[in-house]
């Protein structure tokens, strides 16, 4: 056991590269999952037909912030992310608080597509064989799972990831073009629902709501820089070819259902039977195996994003101990697999225990444990992105390093006004997207306030007990 781990071995250099890292961003996205939990809702409460141009909108609105957060990154080589970037720009106390909210909020993602894994397995064993096993028993299962592969070589989650993403784009993508070719629905196929009195019509603000959280997870990209071939150019593209991806992927995807049921009738059809808004025109259209197929690969989509998340988390974690501002003991790294196992056991210990005390308690796995959870962090990475950007512009105020003014300044500040008014639109909204008015989830953005002073407060205190370890906070790590 004592060559086991290596606290000063780091990460592995040169491990993954483009592709990997795109993997790992879009399997995070969890493009079907997406596209069958996610957008019934968005027809059904926001702007109907209007969801597809929403996807652009929220596309757009994250490729000009990937501006000045790919113009960041060639300056900036850290596990961390969004903690280096805000401390680079913001300062070391703004970056701890922001490194704060943002374990939490991925904790909480991760713990929500948990509990939707669970609650789907339970739901296929039951409809297929009679069978009612606990959701979390499949839960703590794929825990042991997502550990074991988080444990080996990046390399080994790229490949996987890699897999199965192709699997579950490719089910969706045969649907979408078999709609097509069928000529749609009664009405036929149209660009309505990217016109703009479509779009901007009454609930896209709601619809705005669930749409985000679609893309959540883009930040994979920086956190595998000091993992990656050739970061400078690696992770900038990356950033954007994930983002374009997931946005024309969901977009063309929107659009074909809607052209399937018929622009008029799809948010009526979201609302009366939400779980086989797909499932049933890939019934008709590809026939009943296709639709199992479907039905498994959004279990796999499922485990992808959780496996994606668990990497995402483990390198925050390996981060924070790195610097010292969590136990140090975080930042040892597995002897053979140069993986940031120590992290990775603290992660999976953190949503064993969550899903213990969610099953003790009985909480509905679906309407409560995914629901509230995916709230929660939605507001937290939110919040992160804010400061995140707002980092860019103080960053590069400080030496433009020969950039001009669209990306250091333009971009970023665009991205904070967009970004602000979807942050007021989910707390608005956040009954709605919880599906819940409890007081608990009302209190969530004043309880990631508190996490976040809680940060600031931790690095004020770094500062005054060890200024060495302080002073060091979010330094760019050498390739």
């Amino acid at each position: 056991m004592s060559g086991e781990t290596q606290p000063t071995a780091g990460l592995s250099k040169n491990a993954v590269g483009l592709p990997q890292i795109v993997f790992f961003v879009v399997a995070a996205a969890a493009p079907l999952t997406a596209m069958v939990g996610a957008t019934p809702a968005a027809f059904s409460l926001g702007n109907g037909a209007g969801v597809p141009g929403v996807f652009v909108i929220a596309g757009i609105m994250y490729l000009i912030f990937s501006i000045g957060y790919a113009a960041m990154s060639r300056y900036i080589t850290n596990a961390g992310a969004f903690y280096a970037y805000i401390v680079n720009g913001l300062g070391r106390p703004a970056g701890v608080g922001g490194a704060f909210i943002a374990i939490v909020a991925y904790n909480a993602v991760q713990v929500a597509i948990y509990s939707m894994f669970g609650f789907f397995l339970n739901n296929a064993i039951q409809l297929h064989y009679g069978i009612n096993i606990p959701w979390w028993v499949f839960v703590l299962a794929c825990i042991a799972v997502v550990h074991f592969c988080g444990a080996r070589h990046i390399e080994f989650s790229g490949k996987l990831l890699g897999m199965l993403m192709v699997c579950e784009v490719a089910i969706v993508l045969m649907l979408d073009i078999a709609i097509v070719l069928h000529g749609g629905g009664p009405a036929g196929l149209s660009a309505t629902p990217f016109m703009p009195t479509t779009v901007f019509s009454r609930g896209i603000g709601t619809a705005l709501v669930f749409v985000l959280g679609s893309y959540m997870g883009f930040e994979a990209t920086a956190i595998f820089s000091e993992e990656a071939r050739d970061s400078t150019r690696t992770i900038p593209r990356a950033t954007y070819l994930a983002v374009i991806l997931i946005m024309v992927f969901y977009a063309f995807s929107a659009w074909a259902i809607v052209e399937a049921w018929g622009e008029g009738n799809i948010a009526i059809q979201a609302t009366h039977d939400p779980a086989n808004l797909w499932f049933a025109i890939s019934d008709r259209l590809l026939g009943a195996v296709a639709t199992d197929t479907m039905n498994v690969l959004l279990v796999t989509s499922l485990f992808a994003a959780i496996l994606s998340f668990h990497n995402t988390i483990t390198r925050y974690f390996f981060a924070m101990g790195r610097e010292g501002v969590l136990w140090r003991g975080l930042s040892r790294t597995h002897a053979k697999f140069h993986s940031p196992h120590v992290a990775g056991k603290l992660q999976t210990a953190i949503a064993t225990i969550s899903i213990v005390v969610f099953a003790v308690f009985h909480l509905d796995p679906f309407a409560i444990v995914f629901s509230w959870m995916s709230a929660l962090a939605t507001v937290g990475i939110i919040a992160v992105q804010i400061l995140v950007a707002m980092s860019v512009i103080v960053f590069f105020l400080r030496d433009s390093h020969g950039l001009g003014i669209g990306p250091r300044l333009i971009a970023p500040l665009t991205s904070i006004i967009a970004l602000a008014a979807c942050l007021v639109l989910v707390i608005r909204n956040l009954a709605v997207l919880s599906g819940s008015d409890s007081k608990i989830v009302l209190m969530f953005p004043y309880m990631l306030l508190a996490v976040g002073v809680a940060g600031f407060c931790t690095a004020l205190r770094l500062k005054r007990m060890a200024p060495s370890l302080y002073y060091a906070l979010g330094r760019p790590i050498q390739q």
